[in-house]
């Protein structure tokens, strides 16, 4: 599956196409969380918004008791709405990953893709890589396990050559088309889009950007 085309599974894996990035299926934190800023300051340029213009562009406050993951993820949306061209990117889900289903849909509207993975000119990229210094480790036997049967579930619902995931040096590598170069399937297309919806429940939260 590659990440321009799809509406409900963006993977996490396209991300390699933001140059300054070595983003892994692995999504472990390897770096430090220099560049993370807090989720209460959204834009430096004061302008007369009405309360209802600041709670769309601005994303809700952090639930009690949530991670440095969670408030980086914020920093990261609050960039995307406020320089990277795009005011309406979801708020992060309150686990701090990412809503790749709304992401998607996004991404999908005409002259909306070219930033959707940083931003216009990569201009978040730096609270991108921050948010992902600081993702929690995941055991990557379990999301092997998840995307396996994710994979399963999409050949049952009709997407016949749909590929497994595989394991390699103990991360967890997504399936999905077998040509991402040159997609396979129209990830538009409605048999696509129902298989999606039937085999969601299939991934673990935060895999459903990775097939």
């Amino acid at each position: 599956m590659s990440f321009p085309t799809t509406t409900a599974g963006l993977r996490l894996a396209a991300f390699v196409a933001v140059p300054v990035l070595a983003l892994t299926v692995a999504c472990g934190g390897n770096d430090d969380t220099t560049g993370t800023r807090s989720h209460d300051t959204v834009a430096d340029v004061p302008s007369p918004k009405s309360k209802a213009s600041e709670a769309a562009s601005t994303p809700s406050a952090k639930p009690a008791g949530k991670s440095a993951y969670y408030d980086a993820q914020v920093a990261f949306v609050q960039c995307m709405r406020a320089k990277g061209g795009y005011k309406d990117f979801p708020d992060p889900k309150l686990s701090g990953h990412l809503d790749w289903e709304k992401i998607g849909e996004i991404g999908s509207q005409p002259g909306r893709n070219d930033g959707i993975k940083a931003g216009k000119n990569n201009v978040c990229v730096d609270e991108l890589r921050a948010s992902m210094a600081v993702e929690p480790k995941r055991d990557q036997q379990k999301s092997y396990e998840s995307m396996l049967a994710h994979a399963q579930c999409m050949r049952d619902n009709g997407i016949s050559r749909f590929t497994n995931p595989v394991m390699s040096g103990g991360n967890a590598v997504p399936g999905g088309d077998p040509n991402p170069a040159s997609p396979v399937y129209d990830h538009e297309s409605p048999a696509y889009k129902e298989a999606r919806a039937a085999c969601k429940s299939k991934l673990l939260d935060g895999l459903d950007g990775m097939q």
